[in-house]
């Protein structure tokens, strides 16, 4: 009689084909899936998943949980949310190579502008005890609990390579002949293709080092990966010029053409303002119909923001007197915001700033002073009006009560439109997955995406079926991206599996914690309805507890 480790028996089978449900069991043995409908042989441990559904795990593509996964293998909260398998690395920025402590510098700066991950969180919670893309891989594997696939940053290859005049120059050819050579060894490692970027800046406003890099090296680089084999070119585009995004895209078919890499840029977002979103499906469609291998990404959730003033903010990066107090201690910051001089200046800035209309559909979120609770849930130019004063005055004052700890919400003003939103995410040239999760995370919560696609736009919406969407969160991302071995319910996979309850699930709500390291504070969420997840064949959360499972991989 056949022995498994574990069988679950009696579930929704959702076998990440896209194919139709059907009941029957999963049996597991040696990290992988042997059995899949029905199985006669007995079990070490037994699943019973009667009412609820049995997936592959999911696969979120786009994540910043590089430095978190140093003193957190499990990449929380993703995991609770049904992810086996996240991607590293994103938007040009990952955490290797790096020459030692004093290189690092300029890194972390980085990571503090466009990834709101800040100094303190790295002195505390990175080591940089390794140089190589390959010695960075070999520190976060031990202890693994989740799997991941990891981008090499192309502006910290760069900097690696290249030093200061990676923000001045294009490369020589031995500059770009020593960036393939680092690249081919980090895909040799394991590393699962290249990020880079045509949008972010720097500390200093400056635009970032990918962003200095003509065709001829990202041709070059793209071919490194395809020699290895494998590889996947991730970018941010010029998003602020609808112009410069379409050129993106034909350039990353370009890329694709004439080396064979997949191409992907995230996000594909909804607004009001323009038809840049559609715009860019149909030039994907047309580039993928002319052979190239391009890909958007997209998220499921509307693109809410919280923005506290004792954090950094989005919404405030564009005005320099804001920005400025976003350097400074919690005391010199509440210091500057009391200042009646500043608070002149704050107010004019904010007024005439173009970003005024967004500041408007702001809401007062959680308080604690009870001067503040009658706002609380209220439009904040609502409670200006009705105090009589400017709005961003309102906002200083209901900051200031709070020690600036007053929460401030924008909510479905970005990628808000649940039915524009829809015709994305069911898009074949747009792949599930923009969620950030790991970045920004005293703005916003990203893990939670994969609930939320199969809570509002299945189940209570109908936007698509069950196993479309699981479909979309698991083999096609696996398919695209070439991880191998995941992403479908199939005897000789790898057993990456959630089971969860499909009338129950949900992301939950946001929760502002203080657990990050350097005294940092972030938001998770906590879901619903995620009975099980199992990575690469052991239990890894039990009903929303995680065990002493780590058998997480490289992929």
């Amino acid at each position: 009689m056949a022995q498994a480790d574990i069988l679950i028996r009696n579930g929704l089978i959702v076998d990440g084909s896209g194919g139709a449900p059907f009941r029957g069991d999963v049996a597991i043995a040696d990290g992988r899936i042997v059995a899949v409908g029905s199985f006669s042989g007995s079990a070490a441990t037994t699943i019973d998943a009667g009412g609820k559904a049995v997936a592959p795990g999911f696969i979120d593509i786009h994540t910043h949980y590089d430095p978190q996964l140093c003193w957190d293998r499990l990449a929380t909260p993703s995991l609770e949310h049904g992810c086996t398998t996240v991607v590293i690395g994103n938007c040009s920025l990952s955490v290797a190579p790096i020459r030692d402590k004093a290189a690092a510098k300029k890194l972390v700066s980085m990571f503090r502008v466009i990834e709101d991950i800040g100094d303190a969180t790295f002195e505390a919670g990175v080591p940089w005890s390794w140089e190589s893309f390959p010695d960075y891989l070999d520190y976060i594997r031990k202890g693994l609990g989740i799997n991941v696939g990891a981008l090499v940053g192309h502006s910290v290859l760069r900097i690696y390579v290249m030093g200061e005049a990676a923000q001045e120059r294009v490369a020589t050819d031995a500059e770009i002949a020593e960036m393939v050579r680092l690249l081919k060894e980090a895909m040799a490692a394991g590393a699962i293709g290249l990020s880079t970027s045509y949008v972010d800046i720097d500390e200093n406003m400056k635009p970032v080092p990918s962003r200095f890099a003509d065709m001829r090296e990202k041709l070059a680089l793209a071919q490194a990966m395809a020699d290895t084999g494998r590889g996947v070119m991730q970018t941010v585009p010029f998003f602020l010029d609808p112009v410069k995004q379409i050129e993106c895209i034909d350039e990353l078919a370009q890329i694709s053409r004439e080396t064979g890499v997949m191409c992907t840029l995230a996000p594909i977002v909804y607004s009001p303002m323009g038809t840049l979103w559609q715009d860019s499906l149909d030039r994907l469609t047309q580039v993928r119909a002319g052979g190239a291998n391009v890909y958007g990404q997209s998220m499921p959730r509307p693109f809410d923001l919280n923005m506290r003033l004792s954090e950094n903010s989005f919404l405030l990066l564009s005005m320099p007197a804001w920005a400025k107090a976003l350097k400074m201690p919690l005391q010199d910051r509440l210091a500057y915001f009391s200042d009646p001089a500043t608070q002149e200046i704050l107010i004019k800035e904010m007024s005439a700033g173009p970003i005024m209309a967004a500041f408007g559909a702001l809401r007062v979120g959680r308080v604690t002073h009870p001067d503040n609770k009658p706002f609380e849930g209220r439009g904040l130019h609502e409670v200006a009006n009705e105090l009589g004063v400017p709005m961003p005055r309102a906002m200083i004052d209901i900051a200031l009560r709070d020690d600036l700890d007053a929460e401030f919400q924008l909510v479905g003003a970005i990628h808000g439109d649940e039915n524009f939103v829809a015709k994305i995410l069911d898009h074949p040239a747009c792949l599930v997955g923009a969620s950030d999760a790991g970045a920004h995370i005293a703005q916003f919560c990203g893990a939670g995406d994969t609930c939320y696609m199969l809570s509002r736009h299945v189940r209570d919406r109908g936007d698509m079926t069950l196993e479309r969407a699981v479909h979309r969160m698991t083999k096609e991302v696996a398919d695209a991206w070439g991880i191998a071995d995941r992403g479908l319910l199939k005897p000789g996979m790898a057993a990456d599996i959630v089971v969860f309850d499909p009338a129950t699930i949900d992301r939950g709500e946001e929760v502002f914690v203080h657990d990050v390291p350097g005294n940092a504070n972030r938001y998770i969420r906590h879901p619903a309805g995620i009975d099980t997840v199992i990575v690469n064949g052991q239990v890894t959360v039990n009903r929303g507890a995680y065990t002493d499972a780590r058998a997480g991989l490289i992929v």
